[in-house]
């Protein structure tokens, strides 16, 4: 269908997380097209570089995320692109996980999206327009061992986004998902990246974002031309694709980690966890 447009220069916007990687990325890039930018961050004083419009907020918490909203509302009188960014993106051995940081994960990369949705999409449907970009993954379309949790969330954000997607379809309201690839942010800190896998950079991201509030797509893939994977993985036999993956050694999540490299964003996740 056709949805009204968004003119981003007029545009009240809320990002989650975003003071760090694909966030701070995406709030500059919608900042740069004119957009008003409210950021959404646990680390309020790094989102504030970004945009004077920072609170606070646990997207866990949906308490927290209402007060948000509620003072964005209160502020700017409407709320016309979401962009559900914050997730986290631990590492290690299924059976090694610890079911906090389990739990950590799908709240965030899951129950994040909820809220959000729960909340902001009410106005938009009343108002008969509104954008909202869920950031998911490929890992929602590409298992990876060690990832599985991580997976899982993401897994659930594609098909989440996917069903309310069709649930608001002729209400003016779209809803989308982007899809990373590896991305050179903080989440892949102590990963060898790069070679047979594609990586790309977090204001490759962002302009699939601002992409999306014209085109309001259903999913953009980032590189587009990953857009042809689910084909690839429908008709690849199993024993050839798994050749494949050990080709570009998919495991690498599991085997090459740096474990020093990657210590301080382990530890700024762990505090997150109950």
């Amino acid at each position: 269908m056709r949805y009204p447009p968004i003119e981003l220069r007029r545009a009240v916007v809320i990002v989650t997380g975003g003071g760090r990687g694909i966030g701070r990325a995406t709030s500059q890039a919608f900042i740069e097209a004119g957009a008003t930018v409210c950021i959404g961050d646990l680390d309020v004083d790094l989102a504030r570089e970004v945009s004077p419009h920072t609170y606070q907020v646990d997207v866990t918490d949906r308490t927290s995320f209402a007060a948000f909203v509620g003072e964005v509302l209160a502020e700017f009188g409407r709320v016309d692109v979401l962009v559900n960014n914050a997730g986290v993106m631990p590492l290690g051995a299924f059976l090694d996980e610890p079911d906090a940081l389990s739990r950590t994960t799908l709240d965030v990369n899951v129950w994040g999206l909820i809220h959000g949705m729960r909340l902001v999409l009410p106005g938009m449907i009343a108002r008969g327009n509104g954008h909202i970009v869920n950031i998911a993954s490929m890992a929602g379309k590409l298992p990876l061992p060690g990832m599985a949790v991580y997976n899982a969330s993401k897994y659930a954000a594609v098909g989440l986004t996917a069903a309310v997607r069709r649930e608001v379809r002729a209400s003016g309201v779209s809803v989308s998902a982007v899809l990373p690839s590896a991305v050179r942010t903080g989440l892949a800190s102590g990963v060898p990246v790069g070679g047979a896998l594609p990586t790309v950079d977090p204001e490759d991201i962002a302009a699939a974002v601002i992409r999306s509030c014209r085109t309001r797509r259903a999913e953009t893939p980032v590189p587009g031309y990953l857009a042809g994977w689910d084909l690839l993985a429908a008709v690849t036999p199993e024993p050839l694709m798994n050749l494949g993956r050990r080709l570009v050694r998919d495991d690498r999540a599991l085997t090459s980690v740096d474990a020093t490299s990657r210590a301080a964003y382990e530890a700024r996740v762990a505090k997150q966890s109950p």
